[in-house]
């Protein structure tokens, strides 16, 4: 039987603009084009009847998420990473600008990432990008090609290809993106601080141990 929609989603429970309420939720395509009172959309091909502890929510997005391709896939590819976020309600991811090879501190890097990840997502991807010793050149080329933004470390970050800025190094970067509209994220722990912290300590009769801050 035809109907306006290809799928209709009838929820006692939905959260829209933030506040939960019983919709219908119209989709054609595999888009979501029309929100409704329950009840109140035309009839679709199929319909989906939600229970009353059933809660149907937007996509989420996770903003940090460390995809490891190129460079190291069996870490975490693309195809893996978003077949997770699939499975878990998460609809957009965000990589980090680390753990790849190359790491994405420059637009070739972003163009290898870009190129490892067509084909093999399965939801939604965004790209951040790093500020690091030496790139400053690098960085409204890489917000013109579409990053959502800039991370450093003023710490070590636990990968010898994206090593640390000083402090006046993220003072210059700042005033370039301060010009772009682009955020950037800061590791701000102290490289000093950390150096002087000790690996490990007694407490007691037995040794609580702890590691170096790492990423």
């Amino acid at each position: 039987m035809g109907g306006a929609f290809d799928l209709v989603i009838q929820a006692s429970r939905a959260v829209c603009d933030g506040a939960e309420a019983a919709r219908s939720i119209g989709i054609t395509g595999g888009r979501i084009v029309a929100v409704a009172p329950l009840g109140g959309l035309a009839p679709a091909r199929r319909v989906i009847q939600l229970g009353p502890d059933a809660v149907l929510l937007p996509g989420l997005v996770d903003s940090h998420v460390h995809i490891c391709e190129p460079g190291h896939p069996e870490w975490e590819g693309f195809a893996a990473a978003t077949r997770a976020a699939a499975a878990g309600g998460i609809t957009t991811l965000v990589d980090m600008p680390l753990d790849s090879v190359p790491t994405t501190v420059s637009t070739g890097a972003l163009q290898a990432k870009r190129a490892a990840a067509k084909g093999r997502c399965h939801v939604d991807v965004g790209f951040w990008a790093g500020v690091v010793p030496g790139n400053l050149g690098e960085l409204a080329s890489l917000h013109a090609a579409g990053v959502l933004g800039f991370k450093c470390f003023l710490a070590d970050s636990g990968s010898d290809d994206f090593p640390p800025v000083s402090v006046a190094q993220m003072e210059r970067a700042l005033s370039v993106l301060r010009g772009l509209g682009s955020p950037l994220l800061v590791h701000a722990e102290s490289a000093e601080a950390a150096a002087a912290t000790p690996t490990t300590w007694q407490r007691g009769p037995g040794a609580w141990r702890t590691s170096p801050w790492r990423r």
